[in-house]
């Protein structure tokens, strides 16, 4: 099966974080912003700034290495965090779960919200904006730059 490619740009982005922050306004009076890195800092910083939230943790758990998957190593813990109670889990994706579910049993007690949802991982997070496919490659911001497109024509022709 052909994977999908959903180019987000950086106005969608943010336009995206701020109806994750509009869904969560309300929900709970939360402590502070954890931030799922390295793709959850951007959009924490944007959901932190619409909430007025002044405190932000991060978490880093690495699950790809040149760009292959591999077993999750957490790098850096949330140490103001606790259990997550308070707390509020923000990444710009959940997509098999892998760093969901490590997250999930750090901060067992966090509410979590992500921009996009992966249907292996929706049911892991609390709230999101997107849904897509699990065939669909995300690319955002921060991982593209502009170049020059292949006519679809073309693409056709040379099998891509």
């Amino acid at each position: 099966m052909a994977a999908h490619y959903y180019t987000v740009t950086w106005d969608q982005l943010h336009r995206d974080a701020r109806a994750l922050a509009w869904r969560l306004i309300g929900k709970s009076a939360f402590t502070g912003v954890v931030a799922i890195t390295r793709g959850g800092l951007i959009p924490a910083a944007i959901v932190a700034r619409e909430l007025e939230l002044r405190v932000i943790e991060s978490v880093s758990v690495i699950t790809y290495a040149d760009e292959a998957r591999r077993a999750p190593v957490v790098a850096k813990l949330p140490a103001a965090a606790g259990d997550g109670t308070g707390w509020l889990l923000i990444d710009d994706l959940v997509d098999t779960g892998t760093t969901a579910r490590v997250v999930r049993a750090l901060l067992p007690k966090a509410h979590f919200a992500t921009i996009y949802a992966k249907p292996a991982g929706r049911a892991l997070v609390d709230d999101f904006v997107t849904e897509v496919s699990q065939d669909t490659w995300i690319l955002f911001p921060w991982d593209t730059e502009l170049g020059m497109a292949v006519p679809l024509a073309r693409r056709d022709r040379s099998g891509a």
